[in-house]
């Protein structure tokens, strides 16, 4: 196991899972910011109904498809970090971005209720994974002195992709409609794949790595 010469390299690693995070935020709130286009263009509900009694059962239908995601994202939660202390950080982050990209990116595809909940639940199943994944990578890469600092950094991801992604997913939707948003967001985790295999190689923790 060779040491790096890269200067820094536990930062660029750490502003990877950073970048990887607000994807993943992304890819969690294309289908709440798109719901009511999406309703209308699948036929979910009869758009004769009352006002009133749409928005009810729009939020009805949204409920339950939101429940299969969760129960999907709380049962990857207890298998996640068992996957990431097997296969190790680099692969690891590999398998949930690639399963929840590509179930994103199947939304596209949906026809109805069942679709819908379904790739959803896919989403879940890969989504819970930076989680663990993440305070795994940063007790490798950083000494201990820094390993705070380094998981704020993370949170921070979080709620930068939180606060992000009602703009930007708003912005896709209005200039290429949801099916094309959802391929496009889903493409992005697929991207960030390669620069995440060549730069997270084996690790030595050594000063090599600061």
């Amino acid at each position: 196991m060779g040491n790096f010469k890269i200067k820094g390299l536990r930062w660029w690693v750490l502003s990877l899972i950073g970048m990887v995070t607000i994807i993943n935020y992304l890819d969690r709130n294309t289908l709440s910011i798109m719901w009511p286009g999406i309703v209308k263009d699948l036929n979910l509900l009869n758009p004769d109904l009352p006002k009133d009694e749409y928005a009810m059962q729009s939020k009805q239908i949204y409920s339950y498809i939101y429940m299969f995601f969760m129960v999907a994202y709380g049962f990857s939660q207890l298998l996640s970090g068992k996957l990431y202390d097997r296969i190790g950080t680099r692969l690891g982050f590999m398998v949930s971005v690639l399963i929840w990209s590509i179930a994103d990116a199947l939304n596209a595809f949906a026809r109805g209720i069942t679709s819908l909940s379904i790739f959803r639940a896919m989403l879940g199943l890969g989504e819970a994974g930076p989680w663990p994944g993440a305070t795994k990578s940063n007790a490798e890469w950083f000494p201990v002195k820094e390993r705070a600092l380094a998981q704020g950094m993370f949170g921070a991801g979080a709620s930068i992709g939180a606060i992000l992604s009602p703009v930007i997913i708003a912005l896709l939707y209005t200039a290429w409609g949801w099916k094309a948003t959802f391929v496009i967001v889903g493409s992005l985790g697929l991207l960030w794949l390669l620069p995440w295999w060549l730069v997270n190689k084996k690790y030595t923790l050594t000063k090599s790595n600061f």
